[in-house]
């Protein structure tokens, strides 16, 4: 069974839409992560960190999806980081409403030590230098090296964003944020340049409007599927993301072809975690809704032509 490292937040959220609001509840880009990346199998591992305030119950929902916990640190006399956030009624903007960093200001990661030769790395989005850290501590080069990341960085923290991309082989950002990276406004001409950064793969997250790949002069693109409600989009991105690494990472084929597969996973899973608060719908998320899903996704897609 292929490996996977998972480095990112497990965190408290609360959110408000046009749809409702929630106290504190799961949320973090390794759980989404996790979650998303235990449809497939894989030996998954989640290294972060939390306080004394973090219920039990949340860290035996990520061991009992089969995603191993010896990597998220328990810092007993800290808190666990938060996030809370509103919702427009376009449910594409968002205003933040806190961000209390608590333990994760001084977070060093540790990556189990039967999990340092994984073929996959998923290193969600943190600072740049924990990333980094964590590519430090792999005994071996890992087989795919994804990094997904955001403007927050770029702001305060490029030169170090810019040596850890150097490191990997894909990178999953959304347009604003490509845009923001390269000063290119084509997404075509801004995928080029980060290329040039160093990952040999682009993908680059468009959320209702789906997602665009890009290896050298191939690009793919995979649509959002239409859905009738979107609950909450808060971990969309992660949940791609997920679906994406874990899919790879199940297969162990790093090829052009087989990441359009990966986009396609990932862009079905993110699909499901926008029909309820948080984590909710991901938690008991079956097989069989999934290839039903994406059926619906090869009809969207699908079509006969005749070119003369």
């Amino acid at each position: 069974m292929s490996k996977l490292v998972i480095v990112g937040t497990v965190a408290f959220d609360a959110i408000e839409t046009p749809f409702g609001k929630t106290d504190k509840i799961l949320g973090g880009a390794a759980t989404y992560i996790g979650l998303s990346a235990s449809n497939f199998n894989v030996d998954s591992a989640a290294v972060s960190v939390v306080g004394g305030d973090f219920p039990q119950e949340y860290l035996d929902l990520l061991k009992n999806r089969n995603v191993n916990i010896e990597g998220i640190e328990i810092v007993k006399d800290g808190k666990t980081f938060f996030w809370s956030g509103k919702y427009h009624n376009d449910m594409n903007s968002r205003d933040t409403l806190a961000t209390e960093l608590n333990v994760l200001e001084h977070f060093n990661p540790i990556v189990p030590e039967n999990y340092r030769d994984s073929e996959v790395v998923m290193l969600g989005n943190l600072h740049p230098m924990v990333q980094q850290g964590v590519l430090d501590q792999m005994t071996k080069k890992p087989k795919l090296a994804i990094l997904d990341t955001m403007n927050f960085w770029m702001d305060i923290a490029l030169d170090d964003l810019l040596s850890v991309i150097k490191n990997v082989d894909v990178i999953t950002i959304n347009d604003e944020e490509a845009r923001q990276l390269t000063g290119e406004y084509s997404l075509v001409v801004a995928a080029r340049k980060i290329h040039e950064m160093g990952p040999k793969y682009v993908v680059i997250k468009k959320g209702e409007h789906g997602a665009l790949l890009f290896h050298n002069d191939n690009v793919f693109y995979a649509p959002a599927l239409p859905l009738e409600e979107v609950f909450d989009p808060t971990g969309a991105g992660d949940t791609f993301a997920g679906g994406f690494a874990g899919y790879l990472a199940k297969t162990g084929d790093f090829s052009f072809e087989n990441m359009k597969t990966a986009v396609i996973y990932g862009s079905t899973l993110a699909s499901f975690c926008v029909e309820k608060f948080g984590t909710e719908r991901m938690q008991n998320l079956t097989d069989k809704e999934i290839y039903k899903r994406l059926d619906q996704f090869k009809s969207l897609t699908q079509f006969d032509i005749e070119l003369n």
